[in-house]
């Protein structure tokens, strides 16, 4: 084991070798801990503790397949028996072998995100709610969060009846609502995966100890990630032999808005006293300047351990912060500097990634980039299983396996083009609901819906081609029942008759996907159609980062996405206040904090060029705003400047910072740079310079109104009795002011 461990420095080393008893490794950005974890499962296998006593959990499939392929390298042959999967991956696979156990039918469906709107949406229109209070995507988060805090449909609605609160009262029904559709339709979606698995072990202790007996040791990635159901779950299988190893980073904690509770890491100590504590905080990604950069930002947080990660590959090239006039000129400058270091380094598009805040900035982004001819991929978009064929082929596969799924049958019933209306269609509906039955099962009703006879016919046939699978999906493999579905339905032939440019590539679309499932077939162990669509339904954005990067391509991402990756060349664009940190983030301590570890994450993705840009003026709804730079900018003790041939030094360089301190690459001489603009006159009057006021009103100056509250000066023009300013005020509005007529008075 000393071989196996020996590419490991010290503290890497602690961790991986450490036997028995709870384990918690702070592990800092990019300090390697994948080689970590598969190097103690490797560690415990050496040691005689066989690989399926094993469990790994993580978030995404990418992740899980590099442990379980890292882990077959060490161990080949052993490695592969070790059970590592994603936390949704486990439960899914849990309630299918446990389902008769728990009342449960096996051959239940997992709905994703779009199938949850389509179901909340006729919740909503089936009790008469104003759609635009009670909207699909809202609805998803409070039944969602519900779920994570194991908060069922009959709890919630308990609890609504004595909080006296109308929404909370609504959401209740909605809920009780959503889950009956989901019952019917033999459908969980991803909550249910997570809840009902932690139920279960909760209530059914004859399971409990079935699964605290096989799994000896527990590691999970990714601890600062976890909700309440992901704690608990680790927590019920750990708890006979207590050797759970927890590996995360609670300055990566970024996703609080879908359940994750830094908590869950902070506390482990208290959880477990008697846990063994290994940071690791040498980097293997960063340059030295690009660590600095972004230890300067995260040190402002106060809920955090006291850590701070290193390299020794020290220096590098200087972190570089641009201003520019808008965000067209953001996106431009963006542009021009791939096409720059391309040509001068012989780079490739893949070695080149573009973070925002919201998906919205995207948009000017992928002109620039065409514009310039960059190819580049939006991750985070439409992805390829979202594809309106793609999907449609998928649906008729859920449909073949699980009749009852009615998001499906409404989806394809009319796809390819069967005569069927809408009236049709909503009588049928009615029909079932009347009935509490499935849209399938109503179809051997036909006679009592009140229908024309065309549409009976049509509805009939539907049938008749559905049925003639029952008998065969047993016998075929699920890449022969999608060649025959394609040739029973016609979708193909109807795409051909089109012949246009889109159908053609619909078409391409339909054969990558059957090669997709060619490769499903080669490499699962589990070839079912109920496995295949498992497989598909857990699939995230980014499962498919790795295949565009292949293709090289630019990656355009939200920051959220971006956890867990690394590129050579990073730009963060957008860093504005009210952008990010994102609105009213800026005045929560909690909120302000997650923002900020959400810009050490995007600083920390690269690995040699970091550029941070920001536009004195966006458009937000067609509207223009001006912005100042958000205060990231000023923590890692950074400069904005120009960007280059954007002429944006004339007219709103004044929005600079007029007194802070650049990043000096470790030199400690701490020089000052300021700016002001030419067209202010001298430096004097630039800063406010202003005998006449009283006050010296220098841009960056912070300032109290009467009405407005407290902000800051972003813009002056004039002098004397004309003097006029732009204050963006702390509430996010700015207004242009005449100073003698504002009262404002000076704060500092």
């Amino acid at each position: 084991m000393e071989t196996l461990t020996a590419n490991l420095n010290e503290n890497q080393q602690q961790a991986a070798l450490h036997l028995e008893g709870p384990l918690l490794i702070f592990a800092g950005a990019g300090t390697g801990k994948t080689r970590v974890i598969t190097h103690r499962i490797a560690n415990l296998i050496s040691k005689g503790v066989h690989p399926s006593k094993i469990l790994a959990v993580t978030f995404t499939n990418k992740a899980a397949e590099e442990m379980r392929r890292r882990v077959d390298e060490l161990f080949p042959g052993r490695g592969r028996a070790v059970w590592i999967s994603t936390f949704h991956s486990f439960g899914a696979q849990f309630l299918r072998v446990e389902a008769k156990n728990i009342g449960l039918n096996p051959e239940f469906l997992i709905y994703d995100t779009s199938d949850q709107k389509k179901v909340l949406t006729d919740c909503v229109k089936e009790l008469n709610l104003d759609e635009k209070k009670f909207k699909p995507g809202r609805m998803i988060e409070v039944i969602s969060r519900a779920k994570d805090e194991l908060i069922d449909a009959d709890s919630y609605g308990i609890h609504a009846l004595t909080s006296g609160d109308y929404f909370r009262q609504i959401s209740a029904t909605i809920y009780g609502l959503y889950q009956k559709k989901l019952k019917i339709a033999g459908a969980l979606d991803f909550g249910d995966l997570l809840m009902m698995t932690v139920m279960a072990l909760r209530d059914n202790k004859t399971l409990l100890e079935k699964y605290q007996e096989r799994f000896e040791y527990v590691l999970v990635d990714e601890y600062q990630d976890t909700n309440h159901a992901q704690y608990l779950l680790t927590k019920y299988i750990s708890a006979k032999h207590k050797n759970i190893c927890v590996v995360g980073d609670d300055d990566q904690s970024i996703y609080s808005w879908r359940g994750a509770d830094i908590r869950n890491i902070l506390e482990f100590e208290r959880d477990y006293p008697s846990c063994k504590t290994v940071k690791l905080e040498k980097n293997y990604r960063s340059t030295g300047n690009i660590l600095n950069g972004a230890w300067q930002v995260i040190k402002n947080n106060q809920n955090r351990v006291n850590k701070k990660v290193w390299t020794e590959n020290l220096g590098g090239n200087p972190i570089k912060v641009w201003q520019t006039v808008s965000e067209t000129e953001e996106a431009q400058s963006i542009a021009s500097e791939i096409l720059r270091l391309q040509r001068e380094n012989d780079l490739k598009a893949s070695d080149f990634a573009v973070f925002y805040r919201t998906n919205a900035q995207s948009r000017v982004l992928e002109d620039a980039f065409r514009r310039n001819g960059i190819e580049y991929a939006v991750i985070g978009s439409m992805r390829f299983y979202e594809r309106a064929e793609v999907k449609d082929i998928l649906c008729y596969l859920r449909l073949i396996h699980n009749p009852n799924d009615n998001v499906s049958f409404k989806r394809i019933i009319n796809s390819p083009r069967r005569g069927i209306g809408k009236t049709s269609l909503e009588a049928l509906e009615r029909h079932a609901q009347g009935k509490s039955i499935s849209l399938s099962s109503a179809l051997n009703e036909l006679a009592g819906v009140e229908i024309t006879s065309g549409a009976k016919k049509a509805f009939a046939g539907f049938k008749t081609m559905m049925d003639s699978f029952i008998p065969e999906k047993a016998m075929l493999t699920v890449k022969e029942i999608a060649t025959t579905l394609l040739d029973r339905t016609g979708y193909i032939r109807e795409l051909e008759a089109e012949n246009s440019i889109e159908s053609k590539s619909k078409i391409e679309n339909i054969f990558e996907l059957i090669s997709a499932i060619d490769e499903f077939e080669r490499r699962s162990d589990d070839k079912t159609l109920a496995g295949y669509l498992t497989q598909v339904a857990l699939v995230s954005d980014l499962d498919e980062v790795g295949a565009e990067k292949t293709q090289d391509r630019a990656i355009l991402m939200t920051l959220h996405l971006a956890k867990g990756l690394e590129f050579k060349n990073v730009f963060i664009s957008g860093l504005e206040e009210g952008l990010f940190p994102i609105g009213e983030a800026a005045f929560d301590r909690d909120d302000l904090e997650e923002e900020r570890r959400l810009m050490y994450v995007g600083m920390t993705r690269a690995k040699e060029n970091l550029y941070l840009s920001w536009a004195a003026e966006r458009k937000v709804f067609g509207k223009s705003r001006w912005n100042m730079p958000s205060r990231f900018i000023e923590e890692a003790g950074l400069v904005a400047m120009p960007a280059r041939g954007t002429g944006v030094s004339r007219g709103r360089a004044a929005l600079n910072f007029d007194n802070s301190e650049p990043f000096d690459g470790g030199r400690g001489d701490g020089a000052v740079i300021k700016h002001f603009d030419p067209d202010a006159g001298s430096a004097d009057e630039a800063y406010g310079g202003d005998s006449a006021s009283g006050f010296n009103f220098a841009i960056g100056s912070r300032v109290r109104h009467d009405m407005f509250g407290s902000g800051k000066v972003i813009e002056r023009s004039g002098s004397g009795e004309n003097l006029k300013l732009v204050v963006l005020f702390d509430t996010g509005q700015w207004k242009k002011l005449v100073v003698k007529y504002a009262n404002l008075e000076q704060i500092f």
